[in-house]
């Protein structure tokens, strides 16, 4: 995949209702979810010196993250994941891992490298034993997304986002967890290739809307001694 452009905004609890009623009129929902929303949790990765958290923090523009992910608390589909940015565009690269893969990255294991691992799994395995690279919190929120053809355009609301520090608990189904922000204040994200539609911007009223560089990731380390 390519990089992507993606805007970030705060929005309120009715400010996702009016805009979500208006896109049901212009864009689909995502054919992977069932209901109105569902469910991601996102165990992340940095090294010995935290340098996932000081670059989002500084501001670095290239950067990378690496994150294991799960949907609606479920460990039949688990993904290995490496998000980068680039002058304010995204790129993500993801593989499906074994659940006793995953079990080893929680416990800070190696998974060895053998024949059919992929290189995903390689680059991490160097990252692990050169840098530290070790799982070091849990990121969860309830996502709603639509899609639009035209621009590869994705919009998803995240609500309830929150935060654990007990990485060991990643598989579990309920885990303690703290907010990471104030009760009612949620993150809007537009992902889209090179064209962005003007009528899904007019349905956004986009201008209008409170920018910002929320990284649920950051903020989860941020909030780390207060996360359980």
């Amino acid at each position: 995949m390519e990089y992507r452009h993606e805007l970030k905004f705060l929005v309120s609890e009715w400010q996702i209702e009016l805009i979500r009623f208006r896109l049901k009129m212009f864009m689909k929902q995502d054919a992977h979810q069932v209901g109105g929303k569902y469910n991601i949790r996102s165990l992340y990765f940095d090294d010995l010196f935290d340098s996932c958290m000081h670059e989002n923090e500084s501001g670095v523009d290239a950067r990378k993250k690496y994150r294991i992910r799960i949907y609606d608390k479920k460990a039949d589909v688990i993904k290995l994941e490496k998000k980068e940015k680039f002058r304010g565009m995204t790129k993500k690269n993801g593989v499906t891992i074994s659940e006793e893969k995953c079990l080893m990255y929680m416990n800070e294991l190696v998974p060895p490298i053998i024949k059919g691992s992929t290189e995903l799994e390689k680059e991490l395995f160097v990252q692990i034993k050169s840098k530290g690279m070790k799982p070091v919190t849990i990121v969860e929120y309830e996502r709603t997304a639509f899609v639009e053809e035209k621009g590869n355009v994705r919009i998803t609301f995240d609500q309830n986002i929150s935060g654990c520090s007990n990485t060991k608990a990643f598989l579990e189904n309920n885990i303690a967890l703290v907010p990471l922000l104030p009760k009612g204040q949620h993150v809007l994200e537009v992902k889209y290739d090179e064209f962005f539609p003007d009528y899904i911007k007019d349905v956004l009223e986009i201008d209008s809307l409170q920018r910002t560089s929320f990284s649920k990731y950051y903020y989860a380390r941020d909030y780390k001694n207060k996360l359980m």
